[in-house]
């Protein structure tokens, strides 16, 4: 097959993978993007003036709150939310993940944006129902351990970024010294595992500049290798930013606690 039957084929194919309709004041368009249970991600378009808003109308963070026994997001599901939205181009606004096409801007790619805006903002739910419980048994071990070797710590402190976003600290260790601040990063997903080093990594350049100046002087990021779901590149990344200290290496942690 010549590569321009391949080109024509493909680009032929994709009026199949979108179906519009009209929908009260709104067109829908089903998209071929899908929530985690299968059910198909619409989008819908409305005219305004000279330019055509689309949005999901709220359905993403309805999906969301059908799967939670939550009454509301948290606060780390909230700033995700807005790190996909920037990433995407969108808004969020009222619960809704919605984007204006541009001057010059087609159609087609503010319906993409938003879709998979809308695909990110879904998989929220089981980063975090996955990320919480694995968090939560290492988290108790890591508390043990920080007991054995006598250091006192506090766990689940809450500081502000130069952004003036909100982030949950996993642990503040009060080492002979001076402060270190601790983020444990595990999950059994290796699909979601980038999205936590992500989350991390932005914590801390976010905290960084305030927190150096004041009474936190160390950055330990601390994976759960005892399962194989992280690449070099993770710990690269974090690199860059903190301390990386390997459960699997406990001894290690506690030397990274006292590393400048």
């Amino acid at each position: 097959m010549k590569d321009t039957n391949v080109c024509r084929d493909f680009l032929s194919g994709l009026d199949a993978l979108f179906a519009c309709s009209k929908h009260g004041e709104y067109h829908r368009i089903r998209t071929p993007y899908l929530y985690p249970d299968g059910d198909y991600i619409d989008v819908f378009c409305k005219r305004d003036g000279d330019t055509v808003i689309v949005s999901d109308l709220a359905e993403t963070t309805g999906w969301l709150w059908l799967q939670s026994s939550a009454a509301r997001r948290s606060p780390g599901q909230n700033r995700l939310i807005d790190e996909i939205c920037i990433t995407h181009g969108v808004e969020f606004c009222d619960g809704m993940l919605q984007s204006r096409q541009r001057r010059g801007e087609r159609l087609a790619e503010v319906v993409i944006r938003v879709a998979q805006a809308a695909l990110r903002t879904s998989d929220i739910y089981f980063t975090f129902r996955r990320r919480s419980a694995d968090s939560a048994s290492i988290g108790e071990k890591v508390a043990a351990y920080l007991r054995d070797h006598r250091l006192n710590f506090d766990r689940r402190r809450k500081f502000t970024g130069d952004s003036g976003r909100s982030w949950d600290v996993d642990f503040l260790v009060g080492a002979p010294e001076y402060i270190s601040l601790v983020f444990v990063l595990s999950t059994r997903n290796k699909s979601i595992s980038r999205s936590v080093v992500e989350h991390v990594f932005t914590a801390w350049c976010d905290l960084k500049p305030s927190l150096e100046k004041g009474e936190a002087q160390n950055f330990v990021s601390l994976f759960n290798d005892t399962v194989d779901v992280w690449k070099k590149e993770d710990f690269r990344l974090l690199e860059s930013v903190s301390t990386v200290a390997r459960w699997a290496r406990p001894t290690r942690f506690i030397e990274a606690l006292s590393h400048r």
